[in-house]
């Protein structure tokens, strides 16, 4: 059994007067927070305000870049080449830096987000690409990839500091990939099979797919979408069912593999 665990959010996707997730209530929970950077999510006064609270309660700050996609929220698949991945990422961590910089603290950690870590997922280069981004910004960042996937692949081959992740609230494929959102079952509501079946990972040290296969992984941190109905209640769940297993919820190290 894993005895100690992050739990992180994706959060800051509000965008002007449209609201998104209860990032307030989900920063008393956490332990490191993934903020959208403006280009599928988020504005300056929103990465503002969600990076005072993250200050406020001690939770470690992440840049969360994705798609230039307003509309379709970063979800939707684009075509980018390698220098155009590289820049994109680099850009944002780069507004995250000075967000963060503003509100007296920093970046500690990087994750992908929607359509673009879906794809670095599968496309090692395409992860690549993007790590090299964020490490010519900042070569100490931990980068935040999804357990067993090529973006886990790319960092290792980057020597980069990394936290492997796996998610709590969506279904896995056979493949270690998660489960089209479009698809019956993918994204999980229900607070029991969300503990249970996350309790069941860490006991294991794997990835259990929506068939009960169990894939081999390193777990570093747990995510939980901000986004997903009932996040916050989620979260609470899970905490408290981390707690009762005795598994402390803490921020990750970050280290080499």
């Amino acid at each position: 059994m894993i005895d100690r665990i992050d739990l992180n959010a994706d959060m800051g996707e509000s965008f002007g007067p449209w609201p998104m997730g209860n990032d307030a209530a989900l920063l008393d929970i956490i332990t490191s927070a993934n903020i959208a950077c403006g280009f599928h999510a988020g504005d300056p006064e929103v990465m503002a305000a969600t990076m005072a609270r993250a200050v406020a309660n001690g939770v470690g700050i992440g840049a969360h870049p994705g798609l230039p996609d307003l509309q379709g929220f970063g979800r939707r698949r684009m075509q980018v080449s390698a220098d155009q991945a590289r820049h994109m990422v680099a850009y944002q961590l780069g507004a995250a830096q000075a967000m963060a910089r503003a509100a007296g603290a920093s970046v500690r950690h990087l994750k992908l987000h929607g359509a673009l870590a879906n794809m670095a997922a599968e496309d090692e280069g395409l992860a690549r690409a993007c790590y090299e981004g964020a490490l010519a910004v900042d070569p100490d960042i931990i980068l935040m990839v999804i357990s067993g996937t090529a973006q886990a692949r790319a960092a290792q081959a980057l020597g980069a500091r990394m936290a492997a992740e796996i998610f709590a609230d969506r279904a896995y494929a056979e493949d270690g990939l998660l489960v089209d959102r479009r698809l019956p079952g993918a994204v999980i509501h229900d607070a029991d099979q969300v503990c249970a079946r996350i309790l069941a990972m860490l006991r294991a040290g794997a990835i259990i797919t929506a068939r009960g296969t169990h894939l081999p992984a390193r777990i570093d941190t747990i995510c939980l979408h901000g986004d997903t109905p009932g996040a916050v209640a989620l979260a609470r769940a899970l905490h408290a069912a981390l707690a009762g297993a005795g598994v402390a919820v803490q921020a990750f190290d970050g280290g080499r593999e």
